[in-house]
């Protein structure tokens, strides 16, 4: 096994106990947000020298640009800042990540564990989509490795199958509980209704694998292009996972958001699965998913939080040179849901991981409890369209340096798909724009 270095260690025991002590601050014991800060920022610090250049690049310019807000808010503005709280933005998100990240703690490790059988043509295909799709609303960017090794091991991928994985992880940003976007959005829109989403996101999604069948079956001859397919025995974990979700939100704990639900209840599951092995079995389980997977994860987290630093300084520089009663919009209806699906894709284009674009606009508005459905839609599919076709977001990055696809020819081969997940998205969000309160 690889040698860990006491740096990655302890990393990842300080991610870990991040997860612990946000999991603490949910009971009534104790207000531990800005302990968890302390906690993660101080993981992305032993981990900084190791994120993948342009990852830290953009992470370090995010950091930089919201310490800079902050400062000008109070040196020019005279602002008031509470400087020990300054580094809580999206730790909830983070830490909902790791929470995530213990899945791979059930059952069997490695690619065994996706099952299913290899099938080629168009029907492939969207195997392999929904196979993606479906395992990702759980395992979220592992799924791209699972699925994609598993595919690759008969021949190098193609670019069907690069587009087949891109596009049934990115989807499932338009519904999954458990995906990142949605820990996000919730943060920002804690009143989002979130049933309301899934009608209309997943809908969309089931769209998405349809319409990249029917567009690689046009544009590449699929006879000899290898698939990927899920057994049924492999959707139950999916199922079963977001069966408890909804159990614990509107039964045993109304009182917690899905984001706070999710945080707790995987790494439980994850626990009890493997005690039926011994207390030894679980610990050293647990031990080397904080020393090996958890750093691996510096990227996420490191993005995340800069995100969630910026977010905090330029809201606060707004309200201190606008004043407290400025916004972007001063209603956010349809009009507005649908710039800023644009903006936010566009930014995608250029660069920038939607998150950004995301956390900039919600700094900016002051949402009522009846526009944060709408805003959350809006920023879901925004998320799954710019992720799918951003040179730079996380699962073209990932694409690039596990297989040596180019990041940038995926934005090019993915131009047309977004295109008309665009039109789709922009006609749900004027729906949904229509129908709200």
């Amino acid at each position: 096994m690889e040698k860990i270095s006491s740096r990655h260690r302890a990393a990842g025991v300080l991610a870990l106990l991040g997860l612990v002590t946000q999991i603490v601050g949910f009971t009534s014991w104790a207000e531990t947000t800005q302990l968890v800060s302390y906690l993660l920022w101080g993981a992305v610090a032993l981990l900084w020298r190791d994120i993948p250049g342009r990852s830290r690049i953009q992470a370090g310019a995010l950091m930089a640009t919201g310490a800079l807000m902050l400062l000008v808010a109070r040196f020019v503005y005279d602002a008031s800042i509470d400087w020990p709280r300054v580094l809580e933005g999206n730790v909830f998100v983070v830490a909902m990540l790791i929470g995530v990240s213990f899945i791979s703690l059930i059952g069997r490790q490695g690619n065994q564990s996706v099952g299913g059988k290899r099938l080629t043509g168009s029907g492939g295909i969207l195997r392999t989509w929904l196979g993606v799709h479906f395992l990702g609303t759980i395992l979220n960017l592992s799924t791209i490795f699972m699925v994609g090794d598993r595919i690759a091991r008969r021949a190098p991928l193609t670019t069907p199958q690069y587009l087949a994985l891109n596009r049934g992880l990115s989807s499932a940003a338009l519904w999954s509980p458990f995906f990142a976007s949605m820990g996000l959005v919730i943060a920002l829109a804690p009143e989002v209704r979130y049933l309301h989403i899934a009608l209309v996101g997943f809908p969309i999604a089931m769209l998405s694998g349809a319409i990249t069948t029917l567009e690689l079956r046009r544009r590449f001859d699929l006879t000899e292009v290898d698939g990927f397919s899920l057994s049924p025995k492999s959707l139950l974990m999916p199922l079963g996972m977001a069966a408890g979700v909804m159990l614990f939100h509107f039964w045993l704990t109304p009182s917690l958001s899905i984001i706070s639900i999710i945080t707790f209840l995987l790494p439980g599951v994850a626990v009890i699965a493997n005690l039926r092995n011994g207390p030894v079995f679980t610990l050293k389980r647990v031990r080397q998913h904080a020393f090996h997977r958890l750093p691996a994860m510096r990227g996420e987290f490191s993005l995340f939080l800069a995100a969630g630093l910026l977010t905090i300084g330029l809201s606060t520089l707004v309200s201190a040179a606008a004043g407290q009663e400025w916004t972007l919009f001063e209603n956010f209806g349809i009009g507005q849901g649908l710039l800023s699906f644009v903006g936010i894709v566009a930014s995608a284009l250029l660069g920038l991981h939607p998150i950004i674009g995301i956390s900039v606009l919600a700094s900016m508005l002051d949402l009522a409890a009846s526009d944060q459905t709408l805003f959350a839609f809006v920023a879901l599919s925004a998320w799954s369209v710019g992720t799918s076709v951003g040179p730079l977001s996380g699962i073209n990055l990932s694409l690039q340096g596990r297989y040596g696809v180019s990041s940038y020819q995926m934005m090019r081969d993915n131009l047309l798909y977004a295109g008309i997940m665009s039109l789709l998205s922009l006609g749900a969000i004027a729906g949904i724009g229509f129908i709200q309160p």
